[in-house]
């Protein structure tokens, strides 16, 4: 490939709504040691990706304030070239990888992207759908990790009908949990359909006590997307676990409850056998490069099951 060959990428100028979005013009960046040159094929639009460009983690002391900030932790693609060191991929290679930087010139909104090799997982997943796994699958993968349940230990997932509660949920039931799950009424068929036992109303007006009286005692674990935190945490028996993906949400780990706030971190091996469990993906709509001010409003205003994904 050139070095002077051009490429498109989406970037926030400044923080604010989605009219901060540009499509620019930039040299298609190469691949380092230890890194892997992706021609991406589709890349996921992600909630992170509206408070990175809203500012909010600049002004929470999570990035560094910048006057240009690339966009997108999501990607499928192929592998368009290898840096040095790179054994694992060859060129034409399928991938899925996340970049899980927040700080950063340009993310997978764009025609290339450069990521680690190890945050990068082969997949034989189709593109569109492969893109929505990365984040919220390794998310809901992560927490499940941190509780330490046991096969037939009994879990509550709370949003358990949205992107990584979904994943949550399928991955629970692999690992032989008993699955309790809080979520709209018009969910619990496709929640059941993925192994659920029990299913909590979301607008019950005391979740906890809902679950104590199907599950006595209380659950043995307890995962949040939905930030319920406190309210959640009294669904968990004493000297359970509980674990939050809303940064923020932490409940005081009362009771002896183990309390965890998980913070995605890259891991190309985990996302792979992600990858290998084929889980149900779940895509919104497509919407070209070019629009992604678009998708972007199109997440804000909610009511989406399944994520938007750009296609270059």
């Amino acid at each position: 490939m050139s070095d002077t060959e051009t490429m498109r990428a989406v970037i926030a100028r400044g923080y604010g709504g989605p009219e901060v979005l540009e499509v620019i013009e930039v040299p298609v960046p190469r691949p380092g040691s230890g890194q892997v040159l992706i021609k991406v094929q589709a890349a996921t639009v992600n909630p992170v990706d509206l408070v990175t460009r809203s500012g909010a983690l600049a002004a929470g002391g999570l990035m560094t304030p910048r006057a240009t900030t690339g966009i997108g932790w999501d990607v499928a693609g192929t592998i368009a070239e290898t840096g040095p060191g790179v054994r694992a991929f060859a060129v034409g290679d399928s991938v899925i990888g996340i970049q899980d930087l927040l700080d950063r010139e340009l993310g997978c909104y764009a025609d290339y992207v450069v990521l680690d090799a190890t945050a990068v997982a082969a997949s034989d997943l189709p593109p569109v759908e492969a893109a929505t796994l990365p984040l919220n699958g390794l998310t809901a993968r992560q927490a499940l990790d941190l509780l330490r349940l046991s096969p037939d230990d009994t879990l509550l997932i709370i949003g358990a009908a949205g992107a990584v509660g979904g994943f949550a949920v399928q991955f629970a039931v692999g690992l032989g949990l008993r699955v309790a799950v809080v979520a709209a009424a018009a969910d619990e068929p496709r929640l059941r359909s993925w192994g659920a036992t029990w299913f909590i109303d979301r607008d019950t007006p005391d979740p906890a006590t809902e679950v104590r009286a199907l599950i006595p005692g209380g659950v043995d674990g307890a995962v949040d997307t939905a930030g319920l935190g406190v309210r959640a945490l009294a669904a968990v028996r004493t000297r359970g676990a509980f674990a939050t993906v809303v940064g923020g949400s932490a409940p005081i780990p009362l009771r002896g409850i183990r309390v965890h706030e998980q913070w995605i971190s890259a891991d190309g091996p985990a996302l792979a056998a992600l990858a290998r469990n084929r889980p149900a993906l779940r895509v919104a709509a497509t919407l070209p490069l070019e629009r992604a001010r678009e998708a972007h409003e199109r997440l804000e205003a909610g009511g989406l099951r399944g994520r938007l994904v750009l296609v270059p």
